[in-house]
């Protein structure tokens, strides 16, 4: 039963994390477009009340004219629109998916005896306060040198730093599978932080400031904007961590920590072009497109990198009839641990002929396709190995 409950919560805090990240990162994207598509405005009575950048827009059957207005406009609205709910509702949902599916099984998903063999609770501990250490060092970084000259290189720099030993460490301590969704959950930790700490209560004290008839502050908006910058690079590099968890031959790669680190900055590198690509139809920035070849060609790098060895290729391919004796040894050492006679994990039993023919597909596809099992292949399960449990497959499943 508890195993159907947490699949349950797992199922629902997926679809709630997936609706509040995609209103998140929607309008995180639109304000971005929004920033670099501004153009000073025309009329004259808009200059006057101070706005210092318009935009016309066509969607959905209709015409739209937002304006925005450098430090503050010459009246507050009764009703003021506040974006934070949808960054909360992300970090607040994806921390309570990571719990289900992570820290209420630590020793199945985060711990890999190969690389640290250590208890349930300080694996927890580790993955906490990893979160916790890589927040703390992103805003001592831009507490530092946000300011100074020259301070966006700088802090762009120290972060990529920041974020190759966060990869190594936790592809180190961490199953790989674990490790990459932590190095994601630790920067949209920093993105979810940003808000929190950083770009709403300063836009509090601007619309405090406004009220009260002060001077409003320009530092709060530029500090604000520097934390939203940081927020949309972030953005590709997080969301590759996060659906990496299907494809194993990312996370199961040797240099796993290698991998992560070139998808992600391919990933920026690319969402680099999509932000010039605004100012450059407006003649603001040269063209962007440097960026996205740098993204693309990562990519095609570590595609070519990472193709699997000729020869497994061919034992893999290679046309053998494989019965059920073979297979059955296999499935002896690697897979009756957790799914026998004393213990079914996700009710699947493979201890009998019966029970692996029905679950014939399902072996096939977690052992030999996406090799996601055994988990973290915590039973040494080789190479071999899943070639003949495909072949034995793809021969009939045959279990006479």
């Amino acid at each position: 039963m508890e195993s159907y409950l947490l699949d349950w919560a797992n199922l629902l805090l997926r679809w709630v994390h997936v609706i509040t990240a995609i209103a998140w990162i929607g309008s995180s994207f639109y304000f971005v477009f929004l920033d670099s598509s501004l153009t000073p405005p025309l009329d004259e009575d808009l200059k006057r009340q101070g706005v210092s950048g318009e935009l016309w827009a066509v969607h959905g059957g209709g015409f739209y004219h937002p304006v925005k207005f450098a430090l503050k406009p010459p009246q507050l609205p009764a009703h003021l629109h506040w974006f934070y709910w949808e960054a909360y509702s992300t970090w607040i949902s994806g921390f309570a998916l990571f719990t289900v599916t992570y820290l209420w099984n630590a020793s199945s998903y985060l711990v890999d005896k190969s690389l640290m063999d250590w208890s349930q609770g300080a694996a927890i501990a580790a993955a906490l306060g990893l979160l916790a250490a890589f927040w703390i060092l992103y805003d001592a970084i831009c507490r530092v040198f946000g300011d100074r000259k020259n301070g966006d290189a700088i802090v762009g720099g120290l972060v990529l730093v920041l974020v190759c030993i966060a990869s190594w460490l936790a592809c180190h301590w961490f199953a790989g599978r674990a490790a990459f969704l932590l190095v994601g959950a630790m920067i949209a930790t920093a993105m979810s932080a940003n808000v929190l700490f950083w770009i709403i209560p300063g836009q509090r004290k601007m619309v405090a400031a406004i009220k009260a008839g002060q001077p409003v502050d320009p530092v709060h908006g530029l500090r604000g904007k520097q934390r939203s910058i940081h927020n949309t690079y972030f953005t590709l590099p997080v969301l590759f961590a996060m659906l990496s968890n299907h494809y194993s031959f990312t996370y199961s790669h040797p240099l796993n920590w290698l991998v992560l680190i070139l998808m992600m900055f391919a990933g920026a590198a690319i969402r680099q072009f999509f932000v010039m690509r605004h100012g450059w139809k407006l003649g603001r920035n040269p063209h962007p497109l440097p960026y996205a070849l740098v993204g693309v060609a990562v990519i095609a790098g570590a595609i070519v990198w990472m193709k699997p060895d000729a020869s497994q290729a061919a034992a893999v391919a290679a046309p053998r009839s494989v019965g059920y004796g073979e297979v059955r040894k296999v499935l002896e050492q690697r897979c009756y641990l957790c799914h026998g006679e004393q213990v079914q994990m996700k009710n699947v039993r493979l201890d009998s002929p019966q029970a692996l023919k029905q679950h014939a597909q399902a072996v096939y596809q977690q052992a030999s396709v996406t090799r996601t099992m055994p988990l973290n292949n915590a039973t040494g399960i080789t190479e071999a190995e899943r070639a003949l449990i495909g072949q034995w497959f793809q021969a009939g499943a045959r279990v006479d």
